[in-house]
């Protein structure tokens, strides 16, 4: 059998078409997740199996976050009940290990919460860095994201970013806030001092960044490791039944808010 294939310009008008396209349509969209983590990518999940335009970018080119690493690069994580549900929707099959306490491949965790997202509507573009907001006054609120490739970043080129419009914005990078961190930095009026993460307390972190994940100011919300690093919670290590959970509600309470818009 002889294999198909195209001339190298081809190729590349194909490339170029294509994404081209894409981005033509990811330019105006519902929700702007930034972060293909554990949190990340539920939110992008449900959201996306609700009807809602979600599109997350990633700065690394691949999924997972902390996931992939495990506990110190031992390739398992943990999770309580009910967030085992969760992957359960999408596939995995966590294996008990006490009483409401599962263990899972940290390669399967990744794997399929990322096809959980994408087969639920969701577009993931990777290699893209979330640089800035953009914000509106009278009400105060933001309204999209500015994003330069990662590379660009990597390089220390001065390139001007392009901008993604949404009716909100998700910020699930984790242990330093990155969104929340530029917008209280950067967005006139918005008093928000991050308190930043505290030392471990699993138990208590876990039901902590769940309780507390939500909205920040109008049109901008925090889930996972971003709530404790603006509430001052503990860190949890490699335990990421909250991760799922606080993805799932900070999906509910942004539908919600969108829902009553």
């Amino acid at each position: 059998m002889r294999l198909k294939s195209l001339a190298e310009n081809e190729i590349t008008r194909i490339i170029v078409e294509q994404a081209c396209k894409e981005w033509m349509d990811v330019s105006r969209t519902d929700v702007v997740i930034v972060g293909a983590g554990p949190s990340g990518m539920t939110a992008a999940k449900y959201l996306a199996e609700r009807g809602v335009k979600v599109v997350l970018f990633e700065r690394r080119l691949s999924f997972g976050g902390g996931i992939g690493g495990g506990g110190m690069l031992f390739h398992k994580v943990v999770l309580g009940e009910p967030a085992d549900e969760i992957l359960r929707e999408v596939g995995c099959k966590p294996t008990p290990v006490g009483e409401g306490i599962y263990v899972v491949d940290a390669a399967e965790m990744i794997a399929r919460l990322a096809s959980g997202a994408i087969d639920a509507g969701a577009k993931i573009i990777m290699g893209v860095t979330v640089d800035d907001v953009i914000y509106r006054e009278n009400p105060l609120r933001i309204e999209g994201v500015c994003i330069q490739w990662s590379a660009v970043q990597i390089a220390g080129l001065h390139v001007d970013p392009i901008f993604v419009r949404s009716k909100a914005v998700i910020d699930a990078t984790g242990h330093d806030a990155e969104v929340i961190t530029v917008a209280s930095r950067k967005v006139p009026g918005l008093s928000l001092a991050l308190k930043g993460e505290r030392s471990a307390y699993s138990e208590l972190s876990e039901q902590l960044v769940v309780e507390r994940t939500g909205k920040i100011v109008e049109g901008l919300y925090a889930t996972g490791m971003a709530v404790a690093a603006v509430e001052g919670l503990p860190r949890m290590g490699p335990i990421f039944g909250s991760m799922l959970l606080s993805g799932r509600k900070v999906a509910e309470i942004v539908e919600g808010d969108l829902r009553g818009k």
